[in-house]
């Protein structure tokens, strides 16, 4: 019981060693499955659905209205965190905490997906504004608004705000692909505070997990 008890543990703080390299800055294989269905100004906007290292799909905002991917297309990116200074706009970081800001509204139900969508281009692309969509739909007002928010915003407003930068020559077809913001409650943040909370995720799914094989009471789910 002792060598069952000290492995467990083992397994438990290699899982939390684990945790903290995933969520370091790293490279992860991209699919795009295709766009949610939202439309405006005559473009797709978010979600888009993507298959992350062969994972389950997952909704994910571009920022790069500039660039163009298709259904099915395939790349490397890296990820880091949104205040990194690692995405395609480099060391941009008030205009990447607004589409943060921006982004944690849409995820809330508080901003419009596609104006909200649209207005992120419109940080990082005078195309975008240019676009007369981009006026009429609100989305030129709402990114200035939150230009002026980001200035101002506390570093643990954007907990788990995740960038994937597309890696120059890894796409299976076009040009460079877009660049896209998601959300991972267990990225680490400016605070170590995210990882700590997964950390502690951990700690308790291995203390249930000794629970049940600690006695023979306890049937499985």
């Amino acid at each position: 019981m002792l060598l069952g008890r000290t492995r467990l543990i083992t397994l438990v703080i290699s899982a939390l060693l684990l945790s903290g390299a995933a969520f370091a800055d790293s490279t992860v294989s991209m699919a795009f499955i295709g766009p949610g269905g939202n439309n405006g100004g005559g473009v797709y906007t978010y979600p888009y659905d993507f298959s992350i290292n062969g994972g389950a799909p997952t909704s994910l905002i571009c920022d790069a209205f500039d660039n163009e991917v298709i259904s099915g297309e395939t790349w490397t990116a890296n990820l880091s965190s949104l205040w990194s200074g690692n995405g395609l706009w480099g060391n941009n970081l008030t205009d990447y905490k607004a589409a943060g800001l921006i982004f944690e509204g849409i995820l809330s139900g508080n901003i419009n997906a596609t104006t909200g969508n649209w207005a992120i281009w419109g940080l990082f692309s005078s195309n975008a504004q240019g676009n007369s969509f981009f006026q009429n739909s609100g989305a030129a007002a709402l990114g200035s608004l939150y230009l002026t928010a980001a200035a101002n915003a506390q570093s643990s407003e954007f907990n788990g705000l995740v960038l994937y930068t597309p890696i120059a020559g890894t796409q299976s077809w076009g040009g460079m692909p877009q660049e896209y913001i998601g959300y991972n409650p267990c990225y680490s943040a400016p605070e170590p505070g995210s990882l700590l909370l997964c950390g502690i995720a951990f700690v308790t799914i291995g203390t249930g997990l000794f629970g049940k094989f600690r006695s023979p009471l306890v049937k499985p789910n």
